[in-house]
């Protein structure tokens, strides 16, 4: 976890900037020793999205799933999970 005082991206913009980039990790900033913000680079968000819209599609899955639906064999789920693993994996912005 990388901690710094809210002053910092003020003061620093192109240090933090390529502190996140750089880290792959969300930054957070404090203010008078409490947590204020998090930033993070957009590469980082949007894998961060896209892995969240996937747990949420994973869940509806196995939700309806439990309830009886039948909407896709096992070996469909598989296929397309694979598929938009290697996706997120890959950086594709096409994925989920």
């Amino acid at each position: 976890m990388i901690i710094k005082a809210s002053a910092a991206i003020r003061q620093n913009y192109n240090e933090i900037s390529e502190l996140c980039k750089t880290s792959k990790e969300p930054v957070y900033l404090t203010k008078n020793g409490e947590g204020d913000l998090v930033v993070m680079d957009i590469d980082t968000f949007t894998r961060r999205e896209k892995m969240l819209k996937l747990r949420e599609k994973l869940l509806s899955v196995e939700e309806n799933r439990l309830h009886g639906s039948a909407e896709c064999t096992i070996d469909e789920l598989d296929t397309y999970l694979e598929s938009v693993i290697e996706d997120v994996a890959n950086g594709s912005k096409q994925a989920v």
